[in-house]
């Protein structure tokens, strides 16, 4: 008799125990389930800031070469070329301190040579004139006189490997500018989202920026930079 009182009481706790546990339970995957739909209402968006930005250095390389017969000629001519290219630059205003030389590439074309046949002129050297000025605009001037050197016998070589390059150097100065104007062009994007889902927008839940990337405005006009940086943000949405 005691037993079976006993078994009854201790099924009764049991199953109070497996009734106030699934209670339990039951609120925790509510909690659960509230806190997972509220961490997934997010949206993703890019913001862009672009610039255009005029080139604040320019790297002129006149490559010149001069051909001769004995060593000491080919110096000469050498150094003649250079003092007319150094003089040529330095009446466009340029300074003397942003113009140096290359050491020059001495060809001996009799080495390259088979048989009985004599090269016209033995030597030849390649050399160049490299300008490195901050004045840009007197630059894209200048490089439109270049055939005054040609008049004078200079005999100019440029290539790919030796082409004028404009360049801009101030980024550090608009870093934070324009991540700026990134991020504010990225929350207009969410919030057009969020309007047209009934939400507005939250806090920032992740931040990315991208690299920044500057490149020619096009092929005509070197001089000038584009400058973008694109950040990728994650908002939270909220009712």
């Amino acid at each position: 008799m005691g037993d079976s009182r006993s078994s009854a009481v201790l099924g009764a706790l049991v199953a109070l125990g497996l009734i106030v546990g699934l209670i339990g339970g039951g609120r925790y995957i509510a909690q659960a389930a509230d806190i997972w739909q509220q961490s997934s209402r997010t949206v993703t968006v890019r913001g862009l800031a672009e610039r255009e930005i005029p080139a604040d250095l320019a790297l002129w390389p006149l490559n010149y070469t001069v051909d001769a017969d004995t060593l000491g000629e080919l110096q000469k001519g050498l150094e003649r070329d250079r003092e007319r290219i150094s003089n040529f630059l330095l009446a466009a205003d340029f300074n003397e301190a942003d113009i140096s030389v290359t050491t020059p590439r001495i060809t001996d074309h009799a080495r390259n040579t088979y048989g009985d046949r004599r090269p016209e002129l033995r030597y030849s050297a390649e050399a160049t004139v490299l300008l490195r000025t901050s004045n840009v605009a007197g630059v894209r001037e200048t490089v439109s006189r270049v055939n005054e050197l040609v008049r004078e016998g200079v005999l100019l070589s440029p290539t790919y490997e030796y082409r004028t390059e404009f360049l801009f150097t101030g980024l550090e100065a608009i870093k934070p500018e324009m991540i700026a104007e990134a991020t504010a062009d990225a929350r207009r994007a969410a919030q057009q989202f969020a309007q047209d889902a009934g939400s507005s927008v939250g806090e920032i839940r992740r931040a990315t920026q991208g690299y920044f990337s500057i490149n020619d405005l096009d092929s005509y006009t070197p001089e000038v930079k584009r400058v973008r940086v694109v950040t990728t943000v994650d908002y939270a949405l909220e009712d």
